[in-house]
């Protein structure tokens, strides 16, 4: 469902325009709010007649957003780790040439009335244009798999050893 379409449902008539008083250190940014089902990305407003946009979460549509912030001229991509509905579209981006940067919810979100995924994205969007999110760690490529054997390992044994108390007990 695209953004306008919620809003005429929703009963209102106009997008809001906001004005950043802070200087724009990234204007090629966009915001995307992660979800389970669908993700919501911002771009300038400048930059599209409809800046908020809602995509669906399958491989096809992760690609239609990408091809969209390739239009929109967007170079940088700010998004929350959320779960791990983040990571395909992390991956698709970075393999269009985005430059993306994963924050954490936490950090963005400790201002009062941002309740909405629109609102959410907008400003993820607003905050990366002007240089306000922090990074978080992402490990290079090779190392990710190796994670997650590691990860896999661990939790394996952990499962494993009341059967190998009960062994020794007998």
């Amino acid at each position: 469902m695209k953004y306008h379409q919620q809003r005429k449902r929703t009963g209102k008539s106009e997008q809001r325009r906001s004005v950043s008083l802070l200087e724009r250190i990234q204007p090629d940014a966009a915001g995307v709010d992660c979800g389970q089902k669908s993700h919501f990305v911002a771009v300038p407003p400048e930059r599209d007649p409809e800046p908020v946009r809602e995509f669906r979460t399958y491989t096809t549509d992760l690609q239609r957003l990408a091809q969209w912030l390739a239009q929109c001229g967007v170079k940088t991509v700010a998004m929350e780790s959320t779960g791990v509905y983040w990571i395909p579209l992390s991956e698709i981006l970075e393999q269009h040439g985005f430059e993306v940067v994963l924050v954490n919810a936490r950090d963005v979100h400790n201002v009062r009335g941002r309740k909405s995924d629109v609102k959410d994205c907008e400003w993820l969007q607003q905050l990366h244009s002007v240089g306000l999110l922090r990074a978080s760690f992402r490990p290079a490529g090779a190392i990710v798999p190796l994670r997650s054997y590691l990860r896999s390992a661990q939790s394996w044994l952990r499962s494993s050893q009341p059967a190998f108390s009960a062994c020794r007990r007998r």
